[in-house]
């Protein structure tokens, strides 16, 4: 019989699931740094799992570019290519505007419920405070419940997977980007408009976000 864990809310989850979405979020926060040597044991014991879901989660990790494997070396966090910078926008821009769009039309109450506690939380950061890994988490967390709201799961996890990437270049120039608590504040009229069901407003305002990403990263660098 296969394992489980629980989420809050009661969402089961086995623990290969677990341990894909924990090693996920340290690999996509930096807390893994790239190019670091990725033990299995250490994150078994960690996670306080056995060593079967965790080689199920790299398995996945390594599909979504975010460990390496090289033959007699060992498995390694992918490192962070700033040239990549190009390629994940050119598909983020296309398909960022579509889901937004998407989950404009396809938004479910529970969709909406979610996108504006997300919403809320946004409220009660104080841009002149907000800690840095806070405001990532929140812009991953909204990002990850827009892409759900398009009941697409193709187009969720391809913008899942680009965003992670993302994220990564983000956190590796985060002490140079002050104006980080107004990048993730522009989700608020974003996620107004999928709550509303504006589906232009809502592609509009999401390839802008994109856009403004890029940009400030190349600002910075």
């Amino acid at each position: 019989m296969q394992q489980v864990a629980t989420e809050p809310g009661g969402e089961e989850l086995s623990l290969a699931e677990r341990a894909y979405r924990a090693i996920r979020d340290q690999l996509v926060m930096l807390e893994i740094r790239p190019g670091a040597p990725i033990n299995e044991d250490q994150l078994a014991q960690s996670l306080g799992v056995g060593r079967t879901p965790v080689r199920e989660a790299l398995k996945r990790l390594q599909y979504e570019r975010l460990i390496t494997t090289y033959p007699r070396r060992g498995t390694f966090a992918t490192d962070v290519n700033i040239t990549d910078l190009a390629h994940i926008s050119e598909v983020r821009q296309e398909l960022e505007p579509l889901a937004a769009a998407q989950a404009a039309r396809r938004a479910t109450a529970t969709d909406r419920a979610a996108l504006m506690a997300v919403r809320r939380e946004l409220e009660n950061v104080d841009p002149r405070r907000g800690d840095a890994t806070e405001l990532m988490h929140l812009d991953l967390q909204i990002h990850r419940a827009i892409y759900a709201a398009t009941h697409n799961p193709y187009l969720e996890d391809t913008l899942v997977r680009h965003d992670n990437l993302a994220t990564r270049i983000w956190c590796l120039f985060i002490d140079r980007l002050p104006g980080m608590a107004g990048h993730v504040e522009e989700h608020r009229p974003l996620i107004e408009a999928i709550v509303a069901g504006d589906s232009d407003t809502a592609a509009r305002l999401a390839r802008s976000h994109v856009e403004g990403f890029e940009q400030a990263i190349r600002d910075a660098i």
